[in-house]
Order: C-alpha cells, then sequence, then structure tokens
C-alpha cells in the first residue's frame, strides 16, 4: 500500500513529532511510506532525540508546500492509496483513495461551513491522541473519530533511587500564544520556595530541549536557581532520559496551570508521553488536574493531581515524608505505565489504516 504522511512541524521536537515519526516508522514496515518534507536534515536530530528508526520511510517532495498549485497537488495525490494528514482543524481536498486526519491537540473552531462538511465525507476516519483533544471535535468529525494513544516504550533502568523531584518538557516560550507553555518557570518558583521553607537533601531537575533562538530566555530561567540544588538537563536523547527516569522519585508537570482552559484548551497538555515514561521510571506522579493528564494519573492511587501551587507542595511534602506510601505508589505508577506500554500501536494503525 502507498501511503503519504504530511507533518508540518516535523522539524519540532515535540511528543506530536514522535506520535507521527513513530506511526510512519510501524506502518512502513509493511507499506511503501513516504513523508512529505523537503529537507532530510531537518529530521536528523528529531529522529536521534526520539531514538526512532525510518530508515525504510522516503522523503517526497512537499506537496503542500506554496510550491505546489491545488490542481498539481491533486495530481500527486492520486498517487497514493493512503495520506495521513495532520490538522489544525482544516479538512484538505485530496484524490487519494482514503483519507485520514490526525489531531494532536483541541481544535476550538468556528462552525464548519457547507463545504467544509463536503470535504468530510471524504475523511475515512480521524485519529486523537487522547480523549480530551477528541472531546472537542466537531460532531461531525467525532463521528468519525478514534483514540489511539501515542506508542509508549518502557526502559527503565536499575539505577538507586535518589531525592529527585523531576520535570520533562521542551522549553517553549514564543509562537504557542503564551508564555512558559510548559510552566517550567512555576513549578521552579515552587521548588525554590519549597527550599525556602526548609526542605532538604532533594534536588529538582528540569529535562529540557532547548532551540538556538530560545538560549536567551532559557539562561534567565537557569539564573533564578542559582545557589539551589537544580540541576537542567538539555536535549537529551530518549536514552539518556531513562537515566533521569529512573533515579528520580517524583514528577511533576503543571501544563496549562493559570491559562483559560475554556477559551485555549490547546494550552493543557494534550495527553502526556513524558508522564507514563515516568511512571513506567518509578517516578510518582503530582501533576495538574487538566488535559490528557486526568487519563493517565489516578488520583491517590498512583499519584496525585492539583489544581493549585499550595496543594502541589502539599502532596509533595506528603510522599516526601512517607516514605511507604512514596513506595506503594511507586509501584502503581509502573503497572498504570505498563498498562499503556502493553498495546500494540503498530497493529492498532494498520488496522485502522487497512479497513477504516
Amino acid at each position: 500500500m502507498k501511503i503519504g504522511i504530511f507533518d508540518p512541524y516535523l522539524d519540532d521536537l515535540g511528543g506530536g513529532e514522535k506520535y507521527i515519526l513513530s506511526l510512519a516508522s510501524c506502518l512502513s514496515q509493511n507499506n511503501d511510506v513516504s513523508l512529505f518534507w523537503d529537507k532530510k536534515e531537518d529530521l536528523k536530530e528529531v529522529t536521534q532525540r526520539f531514538s526512532i528508526d525510518i530508515s525504510r520511510v522516503e522523503l517526497t517532495k512537499n506537496i503542500f508546500s506554496k510550491d505546489f498549485g491545488f490542481f498539481q497537488k491533486l495530481k500527486e495525490s492520486s498517487k497514493y492509496e493512503v495520506i495521513l494528514f495532520l490538522s489544525d482543524g482544516s479538512i484538505p481536498i485530496l484524490f487519494c483513495k482514503k483519507l485520514f486526519l490526525h489531531l494532536q491537540q483541541p481544535i476550538k473552531r468556528p462552525r464548519y461551513s457547507i463545504k467544509d462538511h463536503l470535504k468530510i465525507k471524504r475523511v475515512n476516519k480521524v485519529i486523537c491522541n487522547s480523549k480530551y483533544t477528541q472531546g472537542y471535535l466537531d460532531n461531525s468529525l467525532k463521528n468519525k473519530s478514534i483514540v489511539i494513544y501515542p506508542p509508549i516504550n518502557l526502559k527503565p533502568k536499575k539505577v538507586n533511587k535518589e531525592n529527585i523531584i523531576l520535570t520533562v518538557g521542551r522549553f517553549r516560550v514564543k509562537n504557542v500564544g503564551t508564555a512558559d507553555y510548559k510552566k517550567q518557570s512555576v513549578l521552579l518558583d515552587a521548588f525554590l520556595k519549597m527550599v525556602d521553607q526548609g526542605l532538604k537533601n532533594w534536588k529538582f531537575v528540569l529535562a529540557t530541549s532547548v532551540r538556538e533562538h530560545e538560549r536567551e530566555e532559557f539562561e534567565k530561567l537557569k539564573k533564578k536557581a542559582k545557589d539551589y540544588p537544580v540541576e537542567f538537563l538539555v536535549n537529551k536523547t530518549n536514552d539518556e532520559l531513562w537515566d533521569i527516569y529512573s533515579k528520580s522519585k517524583i514528577y511533576w508537570h503543571a501544563t496549562g496551570f493559570g491559562e483559560d482552559l475554556e477559551k485555549h484548551p490547546d494550552y493543557a497538555e494534550h495527553f502526556g508521553i513524558s508522564t507514563v515514561e515516568a511512571m513506567g521510571g518509578g517516578c510518582v506522579p503530582i501533576v495538574i488536574d487538566a488535559g490528557g493528564q486526568r487519563e493517565i494519573v489516578d488520583d491517590g492511587m498512583n499519584g496525585f493531581i492539583w489544581n493549585d501551587i499550595q496543594t502541589l507542595k502539599k502532596l509533595t511534602l506528603k510522599l516526601i515524608n512517607d516514605p511507604g506510601l512514596l513506595e506503594k505508589f511507586e509501584n502503581k505508577s509502573r503497572e498504570k505505565a505498563n498498562e499503556f506500554a502493553k498495546r500494540d500501536f503498530c497493529k492498532e494503525i494498520q488496522n485502522l489504516i487497512t479497513n477504516g
């Protein structure tokens, strides 16, 4: 089967790109798969970062670029049996036999026009990365949607646990409509305040990916942590991240904190791969009660959820001061992560493309 895949953000380092590249890698095992992407060098950093093998995937000219006219795009799309299109809520007009939309984040947009509804009829299925994302779909798309959670590959290492509170996420302060998208500064401030209030013998580790144009802002964040037990891990590979997942005891997550999520649901975590991976490494999650985090953490069973910083600190101290509870939740966290990891992502995707 000849399959084309389009993601306009393939040079990014986010979970969405990990999802798309994993999908391409899976489908390339039994199909002729092409990525509509013009620059091979852009993918090198992303594939190394996520340790994903796309050696069987071909890069082809991006028919969705401005260089391709409308009719030229239609002609090229007719050469594919399947096209999978990462959508921002828009629906392309294509001549492939099957069209699948993929949504990585909740979309709030005006009602679809009559023209849009005609285009939707050509869509075979809409793939969502979480129930949270699916919940914001227009009914005309929701009726065609299915949730396929991102692939989770757990690689915990046998190392001794250390008194570490960890957070993992891209450093993004621009082009997402909100400052401090992952709320790293919020979590850093919370930890610094805990230290000022007497917390001892614990370290905060912030693992992140930083682009060159973001370095100046990132250095400001690092400066705040001077003389505190804080460590920054920058642009580490997936394998290197498993070192810190396995060493850490507690995992913090705050994406969406302080935002108007009714107006901007995309400002919350759409799913939360890093949360699941941290749990797989034996980190107990204490995460914000928003977005896809609710689908991962069972409050009071394998971790905690919170709505304000005072509660975040209170729950953290509860675990720190009760080693027995921390150990119990560590085991439960691993169990919940394994539930996601046991799913056969490749099989789910292949069955959908074949039968959808």
